[in-house]
């Protein structure tokens, strides 16, 4: 990955960050935190990985986060001012669900 791409990814996740803090409206009791972004060389598209607590509200985020895209690609595109704006997915980052996982069998053989 290049640095560009590099400097993009975090960009994009900073920005993406400060729509869902100011600007979408959740419900009270759902957290959303940017884990990380993907982006292709080509600048194609960007994977936005989106941590949801709790767990069991990520298909809601998710479906949130798809429906504000507009605004979200249109916040994105006046901030980058890329020639070429990537198409955004998000994806639902299950890594800490995971890990909690193998630290509970850890813990389960006393290791």
């Amino acid at each position: 990955m290049t640095n560009r791409v590099l400097k993009i990814n975090t960009l994009i996740k900073q920005i993406v960050s400060d729509i869902i803090a100011r600007k979408l409206h959740l419900k009270s009791n759902v957290f959303l935190t940017i884990s990380r972004v993907y982006t292709t060389n080509d600048l194609y598209q960007s994977t936005v990985f989106v941590s949801v607590f709790p767990a069991s509200e990520a298909r809601y985020a998710i479906k949130t986060l798809e429906h504000e895209q507009g605004l979200i690609k249109k916040t994105l595109s006046q901030k980058l001012n890329l020639r070429k704006m990537p198409k955004i997915s998000f994806v639902y980052d299950d890594t800490e669900e995971r890990a909690d996982k193998i630290e509970k069998i850890f813990h389960d053989l006393n290791l």
